[in-house]
């Protein structure tokens, strides 16, 4: 039976043969998923604005970003990426073979096998992570003013090493057996913990406050999962399970798709996708006070489109894998095509308001206390910048998940992601020292496209055989409707008194200019939502 107080789930269905009703669940799985999202990405908006009245674009706000780094970094590896890509699968596979296997299961064996092993491993980094403190901010911001604060909160941040990789391992375990709501909370609880204890402690602490609340938010969420994954791992079918005369031997074989050959790329890989911020905040350590602030705001708020939009292919991920396993390509392409242009839609739309009104969405959200009208237009202009890359962002977060789900070993995501990287570097390199934080935010947007296209290219040669050049001109449809909308947006927002109020109506005006593009310049996905649309109302009356 679905455990519906944990979310939906996908009922098992044979090998080969599409869930009942698989689109309807999945609409609303990520449905769910993307509100619960939002609802944290909004959270984390104010966490940044209480942290922005508070501290301000200061020295105090840049030590508490250098620690940070340390919990976007497990973020990455632990919750978003490899975690994900490694245990989704593999999770995936140890489900198909307990609906086969009555004598035995899979899953509590794979559990068994992973997860205290993890918990070691874990443990001992983030000790180790405290101990050199000192030497991992002296390489992240070798200019920094005051490395003693950083070092005090990176110590603090460093526990979300172990809380984070415990968190994910959930996550990736409950979104393989369909519950999707619990991980989908993950994120309001870390920004709970985040907000309450600066709030509770800053006067007493400072920004070590801030660095004492990321580790509280990372075990709470930890705990917002550990009833549902408890409830999943324990559920048996001892009831229905006939008895054997003779036992049947336990298997010796490392559980699938986690052995060395296939974690090596894909830590790579997550490693090389956030190694970015480490090059940002590298070169930005040696530029005035509240360089790696304004970067940080403008990144925060203008990937919110790209995080919306990859909850479409995490919801997705899972039946990708299940397809890999049972070697229907066809269906795994057909999923990872929708998914790109569905994905590829969401992000164009944001990115298209992040450039027409970042401004206004600055000064709504930062502006106040310590955040003056100074930081306000350089963040702004900063985050125009970082908007041009939320297409290859967007697609790398969604290219690296069909690469992995097949449980090959494969080099090409990291070798892709490095080679964006280098470009990122050598860009950054080159313009910072001419256009500071804006020539910072050109680089990375640089890299990260490289890397896009390097993955798009390459999936349909060596994984799943997708149409690159149609998956590529829906997308440029879709592009020349944002950039429409982005003008006009640009245009109209200073006519409108008042940031809010322009804003708001910015929210209007976009989504309309950009349907309005999309149909006459006939993108797919702008056709078939105006349809879907028509067939509703008609339906209605």
């Amino acid at each position: 039976m679905n455990d519906t107080s944990t979310g939906p789930a996908v009922r098992p269905a044979p090998t080969g043969t599409e869930p009942p009703r698989l689109g309807t669940f999945l609409a609303r799985a990520a449905a769910v998923t993307a509100g619960l999202t939002a609802a944290g990405a909004l959270l984390g908006l104010v966490r940044d604005q209480a942290i922005a009245q508070i501290f301000g674009a200061s020295t105090d706000s840049d030590a508490f970003l250098i620690a940070w780094t340390v919990p976007e970094m497990a973020s990455t590896l632990l919750i978003e990426d490899a975690m994900a890509l490694l245990m989704v699968p593999a999770f995936s596979h140890a489900l198909a073979r307990r609906a086969a296997d009555r004598a035995r299961d899979p899953v509590r064996e794979l559990v068994s096998a992973t997860l205290p092993r993890l918990f070691a491993l874990l443990a001992c980094a983030a000790a180790l992570l405290i101990v050199c403190a000192p030497f991992v901010v002296g390489v992240l911001a070798p200019g920094f003013d005051n490395p003693q604060l950083a070092v005090d909160c990176t110590r603090l941040t460093a526990l979300t090493v172990l809380t984070f990789g415990i968190a994910g391992y959930f996550s990736a375990a409950l979104r393989a057996h369909g519950t999707f709501v619990p991980p989908a909370g993950v994120y309001l609880a870390y920004n709970v913990g985040i907000i309450a204890t600066t709030l509770a402690l800053h006067s007493l602490w400072g920004v070590r406050a801030a660095a004492a609340g990321v580790a509280v938010g990372g075990l709470l969420m930890v705990l917002v999962q550990l009833p549902s994954f408890v409830r999943r791992v324990t559920r048996t079918r001892t009831r229905t399970r006939p008895r054997r005369a003779r036992r049947i031997p336990r298997q010796r074989s490392a559980p699938p798709l986690i052995g060395f050959a296939v974690l090596a790329p894909v830590v790579l890989f997550a490693v090389s996708r956030q190694s970015q911020v480490l090059v940002e905040r590298f070169l930005a350590s040696s530029l005035p006070g509240g360089a790696i602030s304004h970067l940080n705001y403008a990144q925060k708020v203008a990937q919110l489109p790209m995080v919306l939009s990859l909850m479409i292919c995490t919801v997705t991920f899972p039946v990708v894998a299940k397809a890999m396993a049972d070697g229907d390509r066809e269906r795994a392409r057909r999923r990872v095509e929708h998914d790109l242009a569905l994905a590829g839609m969401v992000v164009l739309l944001g990115t298209a308001l992040v450039l027409g009104y970042a401004p206004q969405l600055i000064e709504v959200l930062f502006q106040r206390g310590a955040f003056d009208a100074q930081d306000t237009e350089t963040t702004a202009t900063v985050m125009r910048v970082y908007a041009t890359g939320l297409l290859g962002h967007c697609l790398v977060g969604a290219l690296g998940r069909p690469f992995f789900s097949a449980g090959r070993p494969t080099w090409y995501p990291a070798a892709a992601m490095a080679g964006g990287l280098l470009v990122t570097i050598v860009a950054g390199a080159a313009a910072v020292g001419r256009f500071g934080v804006y020539g910072i935010a050109a680089a990375n947007a640089a890299g990260i496209t490289t890397t896009a296209v390097l993955l798009l290219c390459g999936l349909g040669s060596r994984v799943i055989a997708i149409e690159v050049r149609s998956i590529g001109i829906s997308l440029g449809r879709l592009a020349v409707a944002a950039a429409v909308a982005a003008v006009v947006g640009g245009l109209t927002a200073p006519l409108v008194t008042g940031p809010l109020l322009s804003t708001v109506t910015g929210c209007l005006l976009v989504p309309a200019v950009f349907l309005v593009t999309g149909f006459a310049v006939r993108a797919p996905e702008v056709l078939h939502l105006l349809t879907l649309t028509r067939q509703r109302i008609r339906h209605v009356r």
